[in-house]
């Protein structure tokens, strides 16, 4: 299997919480085959909202949803 990863963010009610405030308006930046081009997804699109403390961008590992045998490395 491959090890999928999602790349998303929005707007949160706490910068240190996962709380998504409005899920219809969630970025979806893309689903990516490998931890290294989410990581440089996830890089640009938090460098883009740098400013705005209330934005949060995260990396999922689906290929850990699917499978949650997986759970070494990335």
């Amino acid at each position: 299997m491959s090890k999928l990863h999602l790349v998303f963010g929005g707007r949160v009610s706490d910068p240190r919480t996962l709380e998504f405030n409005d899920f219809s308006s969630i970025d979806v930046v893309g689903v990516f085959p490998d931890y290294a081009s989410a990581e440089k997804a996830w890089r640009g699109a938090a460098q883009r909202t740098v400013d705005d403390a209330e934005m949060k961008y995260v990396v999922v590992h689906l290929h850990r949803l699917l499978d949650p045998s997986l759970t070494g490395g990335a």
